[in-house]
Formats: structure tokens, sequence, C-alpha cells
């Protein structure tokens, strides 16, 4: 009997963990989802698009920085391009489009 988590079920619970991350942080940012697609607006009109891509197996990020593409590995989420860690690789991005030190972390 596999222990695996349903890939969907994997996408949604990695997206509320986002939202939880900002709503326990002091961050400026709108948040709205539909679906496996995540949208963070920030004052200046910016925008963070996280979004799950099944076919793929893939958590696909699009922001200031560019475009990038997570896989699940061991446990995190990580860049296969070698950017990082997601949640490593969000602190950075939506401190650098806030305007504020932001960390955030998986729960």
């Amino acid at each position: 009997m596999s222990t695996e988590v349903p890939f969907e079920q994997l996408i949604d619970q990695t997206l509320l963990a986002i939202e939880d991350a900002l709503d326990a942080g002091d961050v400026d940012v709108d948040s709205s989802r539909s679906g496996q697609v995540l949208t963070l607006e920030f004052e200046d009109g910016s925008k963070v698009v996280i979004n799950g891509q099944e076919p793929m197996r893939e958590l696909w990020v699009a922001c200031r920085a560019g475009g990038f593409h997570f896989r699940h590995e061991g446990g995190q989420w990580i860049d296969s391009r070698g950017a990082g860690e997601l949640f490593a690789c969000l602190s950075r991005w939506v401190s650098a489009q806030s305007g504020s030190p932001v960390l955030l972390a998986a729960r």
C-alpha cells in the first residue's frame, strides 16, 4: 500500500502553506486562488503567480525575477535549474516585490 500523497493534494497543501505563511507575516500583499493557481498582488501592481502543473508534476512560479519550475524531491520543492527551495525563493521574490524583508517557511 502506497503512502504517497496524490499530486493534486500535494499542490493544494503547498498553496495553502504559502497562504498561511503570508498571513502569519506582516506582508502587504493580496492573494487570490483559483483551483491550483495562487496569485499574489503587491501594492505596486506587480504579481507573483504560483500554479500547479499536474501533467508535468511541477509547481511553476512567475515573478519579476523570471519563470521557475519546481519539482517535489525529498519532501521539498526544488527548482529544476538550481535556484533553490521554493519557500526560500519565495522569501527573496516577495521581499523584492513588496519592498520589505519577508521570511516564508513551510509549516
